[in-house]
């Protein structure tokens, strides 16, 4: 069943159940609250009968790929918000439309892992601030939105600090450098997200909205900050993904110039008896030291000395 929940509100109190056909009579503060899960063309056109709600809305809500806006139809409001989940360690994405009218507020969710049945029982539970009406609503939907954007950063979060301290003890692989540039594309799309949803709050601080009280504009000014929040925090993530990778880089070139000064320290000190060697190897008849008595033991003290001189000389130069 599409239809999740389709009340009538009067004085911030549940009265009674609706239906999508139904044309409710409603006071001046009573609003009518339907909710919709992935709803069907058929309960669409029903709800713009009964409703009246723009035909170009109505395809906006049942056409996927809509990125954060605000319509004004008359005196209506269409209003657009993408939400954002975890799903395989990639962030997917859902949609949720609203329409907003004086006495009526309709949701119509696609795509969305979060239900807003937890949203309607907390907000029914104060009804003191559920009586201030649909603009009310509205907010606590946007805020219910944008508030779940925070796990999965947080989740993100986790992974990219618990990388970048892995990339203390060992070389990034190919694995992990394929994960940094994954995440870095995932919330640059994340960041292309947010920047509209930015400018949806901003919008309904608009004192010429219909449907929207001034009474409710602290309310999407603190959606307003919440989305700052978040674009601060992904942009945060960002930096720290190229750190890691440039950081990783810096190790890796480090270690490889250890190896190398380590390699040309023992060559240097391998060269001494091999040149030695390669001297006393020639098979020349008049070699002056081939008839000396002690000459053997000379030449071993010699290369003994020399070697270990260079091993001092390297070990503190910090090359071995």
């Amino acid at each position: 069943m599409t239809i999740v929940a389709a009340y009538l509100y009067r004085d911030g109190q549940r009265v009674r159940e609706v239906s999508i056909d139904e044309k409710v009579a409603c006071a001046q503060d009573d609003f009518v609250w339907i909710g919709l899960a992935d709803p069907t063309h058929e309960e669409m056109r029903e709800l713009q009968r009964t409703y009246d709600l723009h035909p170009l809305a109505i395809e906006d809500a049942l056409k996927a790929g809509q990125l954060p806006k605000i319509d004004i139809y008359g005196e209506q409001l269409f209003v657009v918000a993408m939400t954002a989940h975890l799903e395989d360690n990639m962030i997917a994405y859902g949609e949720t439309a609203m329409f907003v009218g004086r006495n009526h507020i309709i949701s119509v969710r696609s795509g969305s892992a979060r239900s807003h049945i937890e949203l309607r029982h907390a907000l029914e539970a104060a009804p003191t601030l559920l009586r201030q009406g649909v603009d009310y609503v509205l907010h606590a939907i946007l805020d219910y939105i944008v508030d779940g954007y925070f796990p999965l950063i947080e989740t993100i979060e986790d992974e990219v600090l618990a990388m970048e301290q892995s990339t203390v003890d060992h070389f990034l692989g190919r694995e992990e450098i394929t994960r940094i540039f994954s995440l870095r594309r995932e919330l640059i799309r994340f960041q292309r997200v947010l920047v509209p949803m930015r400018e949806v709050a901003a919008k309904l601080l608009r004192s010429d909205l219909p449907c929207i009280d001034v009474d409710a504009h602290p309310y999407f000014n603190d959606v307003l900050d919440h989305v700052r929040r978040v674009q601060t925090m992904v942009d945060d993530l960002r930096e720290v993904l190229t750190s890691v990778f440039e950081f990783s880089n810096l190790l890796e070139q480090q270690r490889t110039g250890a190896i190398t000064r380590q390699l040309a320290a023992w060559a240097a000190i391998l060269a001494v008896p091999t040149a030695v060697a390669g001297i006393y190897g020639m098979n020349f008849q008049n070699m002056p030291e081939l008839k000396t008595e002690y000459g053997y033991f000379v030449v071993i003290a010699v290369i003994a000395t020399t070697c270990l001189a260079l091993y001092i000389r390297f070990k503190r130069a910090k090359w071995l």
